[in-house]
């Protein structure tokens, strides 16, 4: 498997948030300035991180330079939080966990960790 696939962006939450921080401005002005801050900051990670399946690893870049590569034979698990509403992404590698906000296209993101990383799928395997 030589192919390579870039997630496309999506601005889902960070569109829901920012739509959810006006009416918490009214009530709580600080709290919704935070809230509608932080949908800023996701929107911007939105558009400036690409996530890449590569035959072996899982890459990223922030626009044309990689940040950080996750291997795949060091994955012992994944998840994708509220299937129905995808929110979150978990992964752990054998040092270290990670959780990221769902910034990319849910259904591809959840079809190339399938390819990639099966679910059940082990160090040793």
């Amino acid at each position: 498997m030589t192919q390579t696939n870039e997630l496309a962006p999506s601005f889902k939450i960070p569109m829901f948030l920012l739509i959810a921080a006006i009416p918490v401005v009214l009530v709580q002005k600080w709290v919704g300035l935070a809230i509608a801050i932080f949908a800023l900051f996701l929107w911007f990670q939105a558009g400036s991180l690409r996530l890449i399946f590569s035959p072996t690893a899982l890459e990223v870049y922030r626009y044309q330079t990689q940040i950080r590569n996750f291997p795949y034979q060091e994955w012992l698990n994944w998840e994708i939080y509220s299937p129905a509403i995808p929110v979150l992404f978990y992964f752990r590698e054998i040092k270290s966990i990670h959780f990221l906000p769902i910034l990319f296209d849910p259904q591809a993101l959840q079809d190339n960790l399938r390819r990639h990383i099966p679910l059940g799928k082990t160090i040793t395997e």
